[in-house]
């Protein structure tokens, strides 16, 4: 891909309109560098994935889903693949219409087009009426779609978040919970109750999901199926599609068609 079309978001944020939105393209390995926006921010990735950073954690969004992001968080987006991104920013005015928590959603074809539309609508000239009932129908199609759980939460703990960080970069690593226990100097059970109350999952739970947020990544950047599943700890492909097809209702194929 060329150079990356990295349109100012800060031109977006003074206008005084409920709903702007732009267009970017970013090659893969590229990266935004952490910031905010004072608007709530809907990403969509037509091609590639987008790895959305934020000191609680990581989302995964995969290409034709979108994420919904509150207003102020902190955060980076990082590149797998060649990544071509659609960006809705909405007025904190529209709280009581919107999400209340950062989530990856399903993209409905209405939702897409809208986002589409919604980029052509010209910064230079005032709303018209078409402009005003094409927003507000984008707001409402957003309040009423699926989130999917593509979110990877960090414990504040410090050894706990090392030992993940060491799982987010190596998926396929074999050491349970024993093990790592062993590594930091604390009884398992403490481990276990600790993780729980920092993450809201179990470290069985929270290491399935970061091995599957792990294959989502690689198989944006086309390896192959057994390569993507031994990689991330799976001892066949079969495994890994099963484990796969539990949790997201499809095969990793059908996934991302």
């Amino acid at each position: 891909m060329a150079d990356p079309i990295t349109n100012n978001y800060q031109d977006y944020h003074d206008l005084p309109r409920l709903l702007v939105a732009m267009e970017n393209m970013w090659p893969a390995g590229s990266c935004t560098g952490w910031h905010s926006h004072p608007r709530g921010q809907l990403l969509y990735a037509i091609s590639g994935v987008m790895i959305v950073h934020s000191e609680a954690g990581s989302w995964v969004v995969p290409s034709n889903r979108a994420l919904w992001m509150v207003a102020g968080l902190p955060h980076s987006v990082t590149m797998s693949g060649d990544v071509e991104i659609r960006t809705a920013f909405i007025d904190p005015s529209a709280k009581a219409r919107l999400p209340g928590q950062t989530s990856v959603i399903n993209v409905s074809p209405l939702l897409r087009e809208l986002l589409v539309e919604a980029v052509r609508i010209p910064l230079d000239r005032e709303v018209s009426a078409r402009d005003e009932r094409l927003i507000n129908l984008l707001i409402d199609e957003l309040t009423v779609s699926s989130s999917i759980p593509l979110h990877l939460p960090l414990p504040g703990d410090p050894r706990l978040k090392r030992m993940c960080e060491a799982l987010v970069e190596e998926p396929g690593n074999r050491w349970n919970a024993s093990d790592w226990a062993r590594e930091m100097a604390m009884g398992e059970r403490t481990l276990h109750r600790l993780f729980s109350k920092e993450t809201g999952m179990t470290f069985a739970q929270w290491r399935e999901q970061a091995r599957l947020l792990s294959a989502l990544k690689e198989l944006a950047e086309g390896r192959k199926g057994l390569e993507v599943a031994l990689n991330c700890g799976y001892s066949s492909q079969s495994a890994f599609s099963a484990m796969f097809r539990r949790q997201f209702g499809v095969s990793p194929s059908a996934f991302y068609r």
